[in-house]
């Protein structure tokens, strides 16, 4: 007798072991008819990307974002901060009660550079406006200017990333791919979040600025062509109908689901992608088609006048996108070079007037046909860079790359408008009053937006990752 094979010694054993058998048989039974069940079944489709509701639904005021960014680091000192004071120390060397901070070129030898451009208040508010911007002026009324932005870095690629996603390393979720984790998407033809870069290139930074991080793939950006034809092949090849291409769609959608394992968000943004992409060749033509705005609307934008075509067919473009359900736009002005992007290392004047007269009457324009739309409310305008510029020179022209103290604005969304927030000292060196870090205003766009920082996390390698890192202070003070 075999060593390894017991045998029953009794009666109950062997009844014991007749009924086990007799359950695995009834137990395989019942799995072959479930599998059966299922087979039969249509799978149900598992849409990541469809509309979330805010986690704190009290707080909500915006449903949208459109972030019109400078790159390169626009000058707070020619734009939204005027010192006098700097015109008074031209060409000396900073006082030392302004303390010290690092820089990148500007050393112990460089003195204060004074500014050309001139300032005068404008709207109901009294804001006080620099000449370069003489559209912007005329919605100020409109405008929330934090004047003590600050972060921690003071090179392009670590001021970006950190601007963008939070941290100073790549790695990490932009602003963009948080929203939509967070929200959804109200745009079924069309993708959640958007980037539209500029024609000269990319940032320092590169794409990982922008990137999805450690999130699921569906929440990546779509990053749209510079130029006049921002997305490529969306007529149908030639000889092929619409419900040709439909059934092709059904086709690899059908395969894809039979070997869909649960809702496997990675899978399942696979399938999506080819469903948005269907989507965007039956319905995206017509929102990319701007032709048929009114020329009152066109020109609102500066679409047609050399100087703001690209970047005001580009603001437009956000703007329809954004009433079509769209999450999160990014509109980058700047790119490649320092003199092709708000980096004014060589000569502030030159660079700032160029950067200032393509985006000026575009910005403009996006805000004045958001408000009439009705859609100013319920959408974030966010403008700015990665950091300002020094107050002292660089090549006795130029300012170098300052992160201690700078200014960007906030529109709609429930902000605060016609109010400036915040003050730099007297030369613009350091924010002194109302410091607002990074996380601190990512933290309260979230908070416009019906997420709260802490909520809006993932875990990552055994830590539950948030945009605001730590923990960002909501600024309350710009809050309407």
């Amino acid at each position: 007798m075999p060593e390894h094979i017991r045998y029953a010694r009794n009666r109950r054993e062997f009844l014991t072991d007749c009924f086990c058998g007799a359950g695995s048989l009834a137990f395989a039974s019942m799995m072959a008819q479930t599998q059966a069940f299922a087979a039969s079944t249509p799978h149900p489709r598992y849409n990541p990307l469809a509309p979330k509701p805010p986690n704190m639904p009290d707080h909500a005021k915006a449903k949208a974002f459109i972030f019109v960014y400078m790159a390169g680091g626009p000058s707070h000192l020619e734009t939204w901060d005027p010192k006098p004071l700097l015109n008074q120390l031209n060409g000396q060397k900073r006082p030392a009660e302004f303390g010290d901070v690092k820089y990148q070129n500007v050393n112990a030898d460089s003195r204060i550079l004074g500014c050309k451009r001139t300032f005068q208040k404008y709207g109901k508010s009294g804001i006080e406006v620099s000449d370069l911007f003489p559209n912007q002026a005329e919605v100020v009324d409109d405008l929330c200017i934090i004047r003590s932005m600050h972060g921690d870095m003071v090179v392009h690629s670590a001021a970006q990333y950190q601007m963008m996603t939070g941290r100073v390393i790549p790695g990490f979720p932009a602003m963009g791919s948080w929203v939509v984790y967070g929200l959804g998407s109200e745009a079924e033809s069309l993708p959640a979040y958007v980037v539209m870069p500029a024609l000269e290139g990319a940032q320092e930074a590169g794409l990982p600025m922008y990137q999805h991080g450690f999130l699921p793939a569906v929440y990546q950006p779509t990053m749209l062509r510079p130029g006049s034809k921002p997305v490529l092949n969306l007529d149908l090849p030639k000889g092929v109908s619409l419900g040709e291409r439909r059934k092709t769609i059904d086709l690899i959608r059908s395969l894809n689901e039979t070997n869909l394992p649960g809702e496997d968000p990675e899978f399942a943004a696979r399938i999506s992608a080819y469903d948005t992409a269907f989507k965007m060749q039956t319905e995206a033509p017509e929102v990319f088609d701007i032709a048929k705005e009114s020329k009152e609307t066109l020109d609102l934008y500066g679409v047609g006048d050399p100087k703001t075509d690209d970047y005001g067919r580009r603001c437009l473009l956000a703007r329809r996108m954004v009433e079509k359900g769209v999450r999160f736009v990014c509109v980058v002005s700047g790119g490649g070079a320092a003199d092709t992007e708000w980096d004014a290392h060589s000569d502030i004047e030159r660079n700032h007037l160029k950067m200032a007269a393509m985006t000026d009457k575009p910005v403009a324009g996006l805000i004045k046909d958001l408000k009439r739309r009705g859609m100013l409310d319920s959408t974030i305008v966010l403008w700015g860079g990665e950091f300002g510029r020094s107050p002292e020179s660089e090549k006795s022209k130029g300012r170098d790359h300052h992160n201690t103290g700078f200014s960007m604005w906030v529109a709609g969304g429930g902000f605060k408008g016609g109010t400036v927030y915040g003050a730099t000292d007297g030369i613009g060196l350091k924010a002194t009053e109302n410091p607002v870090h990074f996380r601190d205003l990512h933290a309260t766009l979230l908070y416009q937006m019906g997420l709260d920082q802490d909520a809006l996390s993932y875990m990552y390698l055994g830590r539950k990752e948030r945009l605001t890192e730590v923990r960002g202070e909501i600024v309350k003070g710009i809050i309407a």
